[in-house]
């Protein structure tokens, strides 16, 4: 992480990872699933907004579906037909559990009306690629506070205030 330092003899500011307290109730991690959204707004403009979903647990292949439901639910009322997505393969993304969803649900949004999931998959290790991918670096920068640990509470407030988002509850996983 780059930072400014005060002055010219100020040593540079580093970031330590902190270790959590025993018996801390808090997660040591929070997971959120993000959607860039480049597309036109009710006007016609173009618009450059995120769609956040914070994930109460790991980011697994049910709960990506969860997430892509939500998503294409939202885009539905908005009226839009169709949601382009440019992943990474990360195991959530191309588990048969999420390509079998998306192939379903395409099939049923043919039949019925809905939107259409596309995905286009990132070559391996190329995150650049991802328009995604410099939000959340900006994202990390503006939330983060050197001085201390922030709470998963005061975290997910953190990004959503950034990002402009609703809070909304988070996304479960469900164990069968």
């Amino acid at each position: 992480m780059h930072a400014w330092t005060a002055g010219a003899g100020d040593p540079p500011l580093r970031l330590v990872e902190q270790a959590a307290a025993k018996g801390d109730p808090d997660p040591k991690a929070v997971a959120c699933y993000g959607l860039l959204r480049r597309d036109t707004d009710a006007a016609g403009k173009p618009s450059e907004q995120m769609m956040l979903r914070f994930v109460a647990g790991r980011p697994v292949s049910h709960v990506t579906t969860q997430f892509l439901a939500w998503a294409c639910d939202e885009l539905a009322r908005e009226g839009k037909t169709a949601l382009l997505l440019v992943w990474d393969n990360a195991s959530w993304h191309v588990s048969r559990e999420v390509k079998g969803w998306v192939k379903a649900h395409n099939r049923k949004a043919r039949k019925g009306g809905g939107v259409r999931v596309v995905v286009c998959q990132l070559p391996v290790k190329a995150p650049w690629l991802n328009p995604i991918e410099p939000k959340w670096v900006h994202g990390k920068r503006a939330v983060v506070e050197p001085g201390r640990t922030l709470t998963a509470a005061e975290l997910k407030q953190r990004v959503d205030d950034y990002y402009g988002c609703d809070p909304l509850p988070p996304l479960e996983q469900k164990v069968a």
